[in-house]
């Protein structure tokens, strides 16, 4: 009965959406390989989709609103990663390293 209670409470879905982008902040933060980075980047992306999806049930008057921005957060997601992967092949294949310390002579 007490799960029933926190399934269909907004607070519930807003700390869990809280939590994701905190650690995706930490992640980005504290990570020194570029695999870390894009890893922790997509778990700030889901937090942001997690509190639009929450606004969306509990809130909005038209129910598709949320979806439609998940949906393109999810898209930008993808070709985030698309593009962040082409670089770090690219960065490999130059440096023959994915670490940040690495590639310093990178800055301009």
């Amino acid at each position: 009965m007490i799960l029933l209670n926190l399934y269909n409470c907004l607070n519930t879905y807003l700390v869990l959406g809280a939590f994701l982008f905190a650690t995706g902040v930490y992640g980005l933060v504290s990570r020194r390989t570029i695999i870390g980075m894009l890893i922790a980047s997509e778990l700030v992306l889901a937090g942001a989709s997690m509190n639009f999806m929450a606004f969306n049930r509990f809130i909005a008057p038209d129910p598709s609103v949320g979806q439609i921005f998940t949906l393109f957060i999810m898209a930008i997601a993808a070709a985030e990663a698309a593009i962040a992967v082409s670089i770090m092949i690219s960065v490999y294949r130059n440096y023959k390293s994915i670490d940040t310390e690495d590639i310093v002579d990178l800055h301009g």
